[in-house]
């Protein structure tokens, strides 16, 4: 079961408000968030074409005064242009209906995208993609259940994915969701061309109802927060997001914060570190480069009396599990390059890429094993979506400063 905890805090000085999800009582996830700084992530905007560099293959596309963004030209249909056109072709000067895809990371700007999201608790509804199409999550019955609701529903200029939360939901919230979600697209349309530039068509949801929209319901046991305005718009959100036995709570202690009840800036503090101890003795080493994150599995202190092959097999799948618990709880993602221990074994290799992907399943971001090397390097990608925790700690503290 899994706890969802949501409250302001202070750490290191630094005021944020902080989303935590714990699972098997321990914290595997963590969102620290500015008080008043809005993200920009899901916005819908009506952009500008600055340029085009062609050698890369791409546009920057201004979307607010001096907010340069990234945008594809690979992107297999062209964007809603504000002003109507007689071909497609994107040209410096064209105003065109963007989403913020991606959040700025480190040196890269944020990315945009033609292909608009609408996302619900249960589906998401794409402006590109029109077909119908499911989490990998989801179990073939499950599929052809949906597909059955839904392949007499499908919008005429659009797709629809069905989300994992969609498992227990009954027919009618799906359908009443969907219809939500084809109004608020058309009302983009519509002020996609009647807007000036730079509008902002859509504004997404505060990112704490992000992290509530995402999260798995189907183990959630409860809500709970010591803020009365966010146990209200919780509660609210609720009542169509949520399974009815789902518990809301109101937590009231002035002795003892909710933070502190749930050791949160501990669960901070781990996630900043470099080194992190497994049960066994052994550790790991996680280093986020510019290029990609680097992990490194050492056998510390393990003094299991087996042979050699065994203790490195039992370390190698005890960091697995860690591995997908911090790369979560920190947001790391991009290009990942774990160097376990050594083994012979084929089958143990096997064995452990196999744990592995079967524990970044878990995550609600999509992480995949690529391979292992010749050198025995694991190659694991991870979607890029939000700032890392160090990068997002980062940008906190810079608002506290400025």
């Amino acid at each position: 079961m899994s706890r969802l905890i949501l409250t302001p805090m202070e750490y290191k000085g630094i005021p944020m408000l902080t989303a935590a999800l714990e699972e098997n009582g321990r914290i595997c996830q963590i969102n620290p968030m500015g008080m008043s700084k809005s993200c920009i992530l899901g916005n819908i905007y009506i952009g500008k074409v600055k340029n085009l560099a062609k050698n890369i293959h791409a546009a920057f596309v201004e979307i607010a005064e001096g907010q340069m963004c990234y945008y594809s030209l690979d992107e297999k249909e062209p964007p809603v242009f504000a002003n109507p056109k007689k071909n497609e072709e994107i040209k410096p000067g064209d105003e065109i209906v963007v989403q913020v895809a991606r959040e700025g990371i480190k040196s890269k700007l944020p990315y945009v995208t033609g292909n608009l999201n609408f996302t619900g608790h249960y589906l998401v509804l794409t402006s590109h993609r029109k077909e119908l199409g499911f989490s990998g999550k989801l179990t073939k019955a499950e599929k052809q259940r949906f597909r059955e609701l839904l392949e007499n529903r499908m919008p005429e200029n659009a797709g629809i994915i069905v989300r994992t939360n969609s498992r227990n939901a009954a027919d009618e919230k799906i359908l009443i969701e969907l219809d939500l979600l084809v109004q608020r697209y058309q009302q983009v349309l519509l002020k996609g061309t009647s807007r000036v530039c730079f509008s902002l068509l859509e504004e997404s949801l505060p990112e704490y109802m992000q992290v509530l929209q995402n999260v798995y319901t189907e183990h959630l046991e409860e809500i709970v927060t010591d803020n009365k305005s966010l146990y209200e718009a919780v509660s609210s959100y609720a009542k169509t997001a949520f399974p009815e036995n789902t518990q809301i709570r109101l937590y009231e202690d002035k002795l003892l914060p909710l933070y502190k009840l749930y050791s949160l800036e501990s669960a901070l503090e781990h996630g900043l570190h470099e080194k992190v101890w497994l049960k066994s003795g052994g550790f790991l080493v996680i280093q986020q480069t510019e290029a990609f994150v680097c992990i490194d599995v050492n056998t510390g202190k393990f003094t299991a009396n087996k042979e050699m092959e065994e203790t490195f097999r039992k370390i190698n799948l005890e960091a697995a599990a860690e591995i997908a618990l911090q790369l979560r709880l920190r947001n790391l993602s991009g290009i990942i390059l774990i160097d376990f221990i050594n083994m012979k074994s084929p089958k143990h290799k096997k064995e452990l890429m196999e744990n592995l992907q079967a524990y970044l399943n878990r995550d609600p971001v999509k992480g995949t094993v690529v391979d292992m090397t010749s050198l025995n390097i694991v190659e694991v990608t991870r979607k890029k979506v939000r700032k890392s925790l160090t990068e997002e700690m980062k940008e906190l503290a810079k608002e506290v400063v400025s």
